[in-house]
């Protein structure tokens, strides 16, 4: 039984299709019943699952509103997924946990390793970072992904942003210095199964513990992704708008992105075998999608 947090999120509903499509015995869970800020729900969620592998894709995501909301960001962040890590260390079971690029400053200038220094430039970023290392604390079978830019047709995203706005307006600003890689929810969902499926295979491994980098393969910019998404609109016979370059001073926001939060990802590779598409395979179905609703 797999116990996935953060179900209504678009990571936990890419996984839950997965694994309905598996036929794979699975419970998923969301607020009210599952919530990081009323521990009690922890506890009584894992009981009724009796979970032999947790999969954590719950999080605070909303990065300016952490600089205000900085309880609840920590609680959802840090201080939850460590107790939901607890329950998983007392149950000798493995614990899969999802964290950000945001941990890193951005200022490297090439893609990070996992073993590079953290350097959060914000709360959303150095509450991921407690959360990382106060699992990697206990002795708990955990393995952390940290992941980028995650789109899906489902939920608030880049791209979904990117088409209301088009269907809107006939030119749009997009920051162009701000570096990364895209990443489809559904390509994560199939990253975390296939390593679901090789602890499974081989049995729980000591070298399977610790942080991961999973993102699409391949690097663009937020105008690049954005003028990814229109040409692929455009190729369904939808209308883009003009996407004009500007730069993050253009877009002053409350918390400083990364620059350039570019992750390698080969670890996850020679670890596990899994690597993920390059991000602009996946991108036509989604915005296919987008365009539908």
């Amino acid at each position: 039984m797999i116990l996935v947090t953060g179900a209504s999120g678009q990571l936990g509903d890419a996984l839950s299709r997965r694994l309905t499509a598996r036929d794979t015995p699975f419970t998923a869970v969301q607020r009210p019943a599952f919530d990081f800020e009323k521990p009690e729900t922890l506890t009584t969620s894992f009981e009724d699952a009796r979970p032999t592998l947790v999969i954590n894709a719950a999080a605070y995501t909303a990065v300016d509103k952490a600089e205000t909301d900085q309880a609840a960001a920590k609680a959802c962040n840090h201080t939850g997924p460590l107790a939901l890590a607890k329950l998983c260390e007392a149950a000798d079971i493995p614990f899969i946990h999802v964290s950000t690029d945001y941990v890193f400053d951005g200022d490297k200038g090439a893609p990070y390793l996992e073993s590079d220094p953290t350097g959060p430039t914000g709360v959303y970023g150095a509450t991921k970072r407690d959360g990382e290392e106060a699992i990697l604390a206990t002795s708990a079978k955990a393995i952390i992904l940290r992941t980028a830019w995650v789109y899906s047709a489902h939920g608030k995203n880049f791209a979904r942003t990117m088409i209301n706005a088009g269907r809107k307006m006939p030119v749009l600003r997009v920051v162009a210095d701000q570096h990364g890689t895209p990443t489809a929810a559904g390509d994560l969902a199939d990253a975390i199964l296939a390593i679901a499926d090789k602890i499974e295979a081989t049995g729980w491994q000591a070298a399977y513990r610790g942080i991961y980098h999973a993102t699409g393969s391949g690097e663009t910019t937020w105008h690049g992704f954005a003028t990814a998404i229109f040409e692929n609109a455009a190729k369904l016979g939808y209308p883009a708008p003009e996407v004009q370059p500007i730069s993050t001073a253009d877009w002053p926001t409350p918390t400083r992105r990364p620059s350039d939060s570019r992750l390698d990802c080969t670890k996850l590779k020679q670890v596990f075998g899994v690597s993920l598409p390059e991000w602009r395979a996946t991108l036509p179905l989604i915005v296919s999608d987008l365009m539908d609703t």
